[in-house]
């Protein structure tokens, strides 16, 4: 009897101290910030590639940020009809990440710059990028 009562009192303190540890607030969990940070580098590395399949493929399908992509893709396409070389280099600093659910959102600042042949252009970007679960993997949908 002593021992049933000493097992149930030793649950209850440790159900207590483990609702305890979840310090209010909403928490993003590891897991889910390090795989969107990984998600959106990996996105502009397959642009830097110029992987379109691959860069699309982290989209999700038929959104705002696949169908742009298809036009950065359609430019650098366009641009190989007038120079023999056409690179792209984008650099991003990705913070701010933030989970709801099966939605996420990232902020992003950085720079990219496109070189066909000699004449290059820079731009710098700011502004967060959005994120959907779909199946067990993020994919960015917009900005």
């Amino acid at each position: 009897m002593k021992r049933n009562y000493f097992l149930l009192v030793l649950v209850l303190v440790l159900v207590m101290f483990l609702a305890g540890c979840a310090g209010g607030g909403i928490v993003t969990p590891a897991g889910d910030e390090a795989a969107i940070k990984s998600v959106v580098n990996e996105y502009f590395l397959a642009i830097n590639d110029q992987n379109w399949s691959k860069a699309k493929n982290y989209c999700v399908y038929g959104s705002d940020r696949y169908y742009a992509t298809c036009g950065i893709e359609d430019v650098i396409n366009t641009l190989y009809q007038y120079a023999s070389a056409v690179t792209i280099t984008i650099f991003v600093n990705i913070s701010n990440v933030s989970v709801n659910g099966s939605y996420a959102s990232a902020y992003i600042s950085g720079s990219g710059i496109i070189t066909a042949d000699y004449y290059s252009e820079s731009e710098s970007m700011t502004g967060y990028y959005y994120l959907q679960k779909v199946g067990y993997s993020w994919k960015i949908y917009a900005p």
